[in-house]
C-alpha cells in the first residue's frame, strides 16, 4: 500500500453523540494529492466505506487503480470513527451517527460531485445513508456483500447471532480477537500472513477494539432495536435511487447470503450483478473487484450527479446481468436472417400458443403427454384437452398461493407429466422458472439453487429434503399430496396435486393482459462441463423464436410425434404440438437409457422423432440384443433423430442408423445459450469427411463438421493467435481460419444471470455472443469445430486445438474415448493424450509402448505432435451428458503423473 495515501484530518462532529464543537481525528487513504502532483483530473470520486471489523486498506485495490494515468479517479477510503486508525471516540455511534460522521468528513474534505460510493458490510448501508442524503452529489453506487432489510419471516445470520449473544459479546468483540481472526478466516484462498497481519494492526488490544463490539451491538436485529428506524429509512429510499449501481458478489459467505443480494436487486432493478463463484465475505480479497468497478465506471463516463446520466438514460428495470445492445456488428457472416422485420415488430406467438390450438382442435382428446414406466407401459398420459386443464388449474393454484409475474420458481420434478403441467402454467402466469437439473450433481445443483434464489421450490421429496438439508432458499411446493408429517419435515407449505384441483385458485388474482414478449421466462443452467454452471437468462421472445426455429429447422410440426430423452426436448415437445413420450431412464444420467427403454417409448406414440445425446445412443447401441420383434418395427418407423450435447462420431451414427433406417440422422450444434445453431445430417457428414480425404474441400477436416447454420442463425469467426486467446474485434468468415465462433440468432440468450462480468465477456461484440467454442468454416461454408478456446493447448509456437486429434486417435481399435491436454507453463505447453481404452485398463498411467506409438502415429494425420500417452479406465465426464471431457482436470492430472506422482484416478 502506498504510504503517499495515508492522511489524518480534523472533522468537526455533528452528530448527536457528541457534544457540540467536538472535532475528531479521522484517518483516511486519499489519492487525490498523488493525482493532482501529477497533473491528471480525476474524473470524479470513489467514496469508499469499509464495514466491521475491517478498515480503509480493504480498498487498496480501488485506490491504485484510481491512480491510473489511463483512466484517474479520486479514491477517498475511509476508517470510520473508532475503527482503522481513526480516533477512539469513547461513544456508542449507532447507524444514524455513522451516517451523520460520514457527511462531516466528505464536508470537511470540500468532496463534490461526481461521488459514487463504495460499501462493504455495514460500511455499504452508511454508504448508501450517505448517497441518499446526497442526491445533488450522487452519480453511482457499488456495492459488496451488504444488506440493508431483515425480513421479518428468517432470524439473522447464526454467527451473528452467536457474536450478539450476551455471554459471548464482550470477550468475543472487545476482549479478545476472535472477531477479527473469525471474519479474516471467510476469505477464499486464505490470507496470506502479511495481508492478515495488516487487517489486525488497528485492533491490537481491547482498547482498540470498542467499536468492533459496538457495531456488533448496533445490529438491529427487530423493529424495536434503536437503529432499526434508520436501517428502514435506508432501505425504502433505495426504491427510488435512480443513479446506475454495481453490485459484487461472493456467495460463499455466511453472513450476507444471497438472499440479501436477492432483495437488494429487487431495490435497485437496473443495477449490474456478478457474483463471483467461490468467493466469500472478504470478495475484494478472494477477487479483482478494481478491473470490473473501473470497467463499470468507464460505461458510465459521463455519469452525473442528481441521477442523471449524459450517455444514456439508468434503465427503469434492466437485468442484473446484461448491457443490452440489439445491433448487430456490420461484418460478412455465414447464415441468413431470421427475416426482413425487426424482431421486435414480428408477430410475438407464446410458447404454448400451439398447445392450447391443439386441445381447441380435433387432436383435443388424443395424446399430448405419455410418461413410460420401467415396464414398458405407459405409466401416465393427458390428453391436450386434459393438459391444458390442469395448466389452467395449476395457474390458478400458484395466483393463490402467491406466485406473482416475476416470481422465480426452481422446478424439480423429472420430466414427465408433472413437469409439463408446472412449467407451462408458471410461464403463463409471467413466473421465471428456474431450471437446474439433477445432472448438475449436488454440490453444482445446490450451488445453481442457491445463486437463483427461487422464490418458490416445486419438487419431489427428493428434490424437497435436499432443500431442507442444503438450506436452498424458497417456499416449498411438493408434487404429491403428503402425509402431515412428511410435510412438516420436507417444509412443504402444499402440493401440486392440492392446487391443480377444479376450484383450487378461485378467487386468485391472475396476472392481467398478454404475456409480456421482453419480460424473463426462464433461468436455463449450462451444464458446467467447463466450470460452475452459468444460469442463462432467456426472455418468452427468445423461447418463442427457439421453438419456430426447432419447427422450421427440423420440421416437426403440429401432430408429430416425439420422444425425449433429453430433457429439455420434452420440454419442448407441447410448445411444438406435438406429442411427447418420456422413456424409463434415470434423466440424470443419460447413458442409463437402453435400446428396449427407447423402443418401448417409440412404440406408445408411434414416434416419427426421437432425440437422445450422444451418452445415450451408446448404450443404445450397446443394449440393442435386449430388443424384440416389436421394438425393432417401433423404431423402423423413426423418421428423423437428433442428437446433440457432444461430438457425435460418424462410426457411432452409422451404428444407430442400423437401428432406425429410415430415419434421418441429424446432429445439430448448440449450447445452452443457442440451441440450435448449426445442423447437419449423417449424409451430410459423410459427404463433407469424403471431400476432406479427397483433397477436393478447401478448410476440410481438423474438427467436427457441424454444418451450416440454421435459418435465422448468423456465424463468424474471432481468429486465434499463436497465445490461444482470441482477443480480437474483428469478426471474419475466412476460409480455414480457427478461431472463436461467434453467434447471432433470435433465439440466442438474452444474458446471463447475476453474471455482469461474463456477460459483457460474451456479447463483447455488439449483437454477437461468444461461444467460448473454437472452429472453422470450410470452402462451402460449413461450420468445423474444433473444441473449447479453454481447451486450447498453447504449445510452442503454435495453438493447438483438440478435437481433430481426438478424432483421429478414436478410430483405432481399442480406443473408446480420446482427449488432448497441455501440461506445463503457457506457451511452452507438452501436448498429451489421454486415452479411454476398450476392454478398460486396470491402472491409470503411461500406456502401453505399442498404444503410445499408435496414438502418436494417429495424431500425427491430423497434423499434432504427441509428447505423452496416457490411459484411463474411464475419462471424467460431466454429468448431464457423460459425454464433455473435462480436459482442465486431466491436464491437472497428467501434470502430477508426469512429475513421477501417484497416478490414481484423473
Amino acid at each position: 500500500m502506498d504510504p503517499a495515501w495515508s492522511r489524518e484530518l480534523a472533522v468537526p462532529s455533528t452528530s448527536g453523540a457528541d457534544e457540540p464543537g467536538t472535532v475528531r481525528n479521522w484517518h483516511i487513504l486519499d489519492n487525490g494529492a498523488q493525482l493532482e502532483a501529477r497533473g491528471l483530473t480525476p474524473a470524479g470520486t470513489l467514496l469508499c466505506v469499509h464495514g466491521n471489523p475491517t478498515w480503509s486498506y480493504l480498498w487498496r485495490t480501488l485506490l491504485a487503480a484510481g491512480s491510473n494515468p489511463a483512466h484517474p479517479w479520486r479514491v477517498v477510503a475511509v476508517d470510520q470513527l473508532d475503527m482503522g486508525f481513526s480516533e477512539r471516540t469513547g461513544t456508542f455511534r449507532r447507524l444514524a451517527d455513522r451516517i451523520n460522521d460520514l457527511a462531516d468528513l466528505t464536508t470537511a474534505l470540500g468532496l463534490d460531485g461526481p461521488v459514487v460510493t463504495v460499501g462493504h458490510d455495514w460500511g455499504g448501508v452508511i454508504s448508501l445513508g450517505w448517497a441518499l442524503a446526497h442526491p445533488d452529489q450522487l452519480a453511482g453506487v457499488v456495492l459488496t456483500n451488504t444488506a440493508v432489510h431483515q425480513p421479518y419471516t428468517s432470524k439473522i445470520p447464526p454467527a451473528l447471532r452467536l457474536a450478539l449473544h450476551p455471554a459471548v459479546h464482550q470477550w468475543g468483540t472487545v476482549t479478545s480477537d476472535a472477531f477479527l481472526r473469525v471474519t479474516h478466516s471467510l476469505a477464499h484462498p486464505p490470507l496470506a500472513a502479511d495481508i492478515k497481519s495488516a487487517y489486525m494492526a488497528p485492533y491490537r488490544g481491547a482498547s482498540r477494539r470498542a467499536g468492533v463490539g459496538n457495531f456488533v451491538a448496533d445490529i438491529p436485529v427487530d423493529e424495536f432495536h434503536p437503529s432499526f428506524a434508520a436501517l428502514a429509512g435506508v432501505a425504502e429510499g433505495l426504491r427510488g435511487l435512480a443513479v446506475p449501481a454495481l453490485m459484487l458478489w461472493g456467495p460463499r459467505d455466511p453472513i450476507f447470503s444471497d438472499r440479501y443480494l436477492k432483495d437488494l436487486i429487487g431495490r435497485l432493478p437496473h443495477a449490474k450483478v456478478h457474483r463471483f463463484e467461490g468467493a466469500g465475505h472478504l470478495v475484494a480479497e478472494d477477487r479483482d473487484i478494481a478491473s470490473p468497478v473501473f470497467e463499470w465506471l468507464a460505461g458510465r463516463e459521463g455519469a452525473a450527479p442528481g441521477g442523471a446520466v449524459l450517455n444514456g438514460a439508468v434503465p427503469a428495470a434492466a437485468d442484473s446481468g446484461t448491457d443490452a445492445d440489439t445491433s448487430v456488428a456490420q461484418a460478412d457472416v455465414v447464415g441468413t436472417p431470421a427475416s426482413p422485420v425487426a424482431p421486435e415488430t414480428a408477430e410475438f406467438r407464446p410458447l404454448w400458443t400451439l398447445l392450447g390450438e391443439q386441445a381447441a382442435g380435433p387432436a383435443g382428446t388424443g395424446s399430448a403427454v405419455v410418461e413410460m414406466a420401467p415396464d414398458g407401459t405407459a405409466a401416465r398420459s393427458l390428453s391436450w384437452q386434459q393438459l391444458e386443464q390442469k395448466i389452467v388449474d395449476l395457474a390458478a393454484g400458484l395466483a393463490k398461493a402467491g406466485v406473482e409475474r416475476g416470481s422465480r420458481i426452481s422446478l424439480m420434478v423429472p420430466p414427465g407429466v408433472d413437469l409439463t403441467v408446472a412449467l407451462y402454467a408458471c410461464l403463463r402466469l409471467g413466473a421465471v422458472v428456474v431450471v437446474a437439473d439433477a445432472g448438475l450433481g449436488t454440490k453444482g445443483l445446490s450451488r445453481a439453487v442457491k445463486g437463483a434464489t427461487p422464490d418458490f421450490i416445486i419438487g419431489i421429496d427428493k428434490a424437497l429434503a435436499a432443500a431442507a438439508a442444503l438450506g436452498w432458499p424458497g417456499r416449498r411446493i411438493s408434487v404429491g399430496t403428503l402425509p402431515a408429517a412428511r410435510r412438516r419435515l420436507l417444509g412443504a407449505e402444499t402440493s401440486l396435486a392440492e392446487l391443480t384441483r377444479p376450484g383450487a385458485g378461485t378467487g386468485a388474482a391472475q396476472p392481467a393482459g398478454a404475456a409480456d414478449p421482453d419480460a424473463p421466462a426462464a433461468v436455463l443452467f449450462t451444464s458446467g462441463s467447463t466450470g460452475p454452471a452459468k444460469g442463462v437468462l432467456y426472455t418468452h421472445r427468445q423461447l418463442a423464436a427457439m421453438r419456430d426455429t426447432v419447427a422450421s429447422t427440423f420440421g416437426i410440426r403440429a401432430g408429430s410425434t416425439l420422444v425425449a430423452g433429453f430433457a429439455p426436448f420434452a420440454l419442448l415437445g407441447p410448445a411444438l404440438g406435438a406429442v411427447s413420450a418420456t422413456p424409463a431412464m434415470d434423466v440424470t444420467a443419460p447413458r442409463t437409457l437402453t435400446a428396449r427403454a427407447l423402443a418401448d417409448a417409440a412404440r406408445a406414440i408411434d414416434a416419427t422423432v426421437v432425440f437422445a445425446s450422444p451418452a445415450a445412443l451408446r448404450n443404445v447401441v450397446a443394449t440393442r440384443e435386449d430388443l424384440d420383434e416389436a421394438g425393432l418395427k417401433a423404431l423402423a418407423r423413426v423418421e428423423l433423430l437428433l442428437s446433440a450435447g457432444a461430438p457425435v462420431p460418424e462410426p457411432l451414427l452409422a451404428e444407430v442408423q442400423q437401428l432406425v433406417p429410415a430415419a434421418s440422422l441429424h446432429t445439430p450444434y448448440g449450447m445452452t445459450e443457442a440451441l440450435p445453431v448449426t445442423d447437419i445430417s449423417l449424409e451430410q457428414i459423410r459427404e463433407a469427411d469424403a471431400e476432406t480425404a479427397a483433397g477436393h474441400l478447401q478448410g476440410g477436416g481438423n474438427g467436427v463438421c457441424v454444418g451450416k447454420p440454421v435459418h435465422g442463425a448468423r456465424l463468424a469467426i474471432i481468429p486465434l493467435a499463436a497465445d490461444g486467446t482470441a482477443s480480437g474485434t474483428s469478426p471474419v468468415t475466412d476460409t480455414g481460419v480457427t478461431g472463436e465462433i461467434l453467434v447471432s440468432a433470435p433465439h440466442a440468450k438474452d444474458s446471463y444471470d447475476r453474471l455482469w462480468l461474463t456477460q459483457r465477456e460474451s456479447a463483447g461484440l455488439p449483437g454477437w455472443h461468444r461461444t467460448g467454442d473454437v472452429g472453422h468454416f470450410d470452402a462451402a461454408g460449413r461450420l468445423w469445430v474444433e473444441g473449447r478456446l479453454a481447451h486450447v493447448v498453447t504449445a510452442p509456437g503454435a495453438a493447438v486445438t483438440p478435437v481433430g486429434a481426438e478424432q483421429a486417435i478414436e478410430r483405432l481399435e481399442g480406443v473408446r474415448l480420446a482427449a488432448v491436454t497441455g501440461v506445463g507453463p503457457s506457451g511452452t505447453q507438452a501436448v498429451v493424450a489421454v486415452v479411454e481404452t476398450v476392454p478398460p485398463t486396470r491402472t491409470a498411467g503411461p500406456a502401453e509402448p505399442a498404444l503410445a506409438a499408435s496414438v502418436r502415429a494417429a495424431a500425427r494425420t491430423a497434423g499434432v505432435e504427441i509428447s505423452a500417452v496416457l490411459a484411463v479406465p474411464a475419462q471424467p465426464t460431466d454429468i448431464r451428458h457423460n459425454a464433455k471431457i473435462d480436459r482442465t482436470r486431466l491436464s491437472r492430472w497428467a501434470t502430477r503423473v508426469l512429475a513421477g506422482g501417484r497416478p490414481g484416478k484423473p
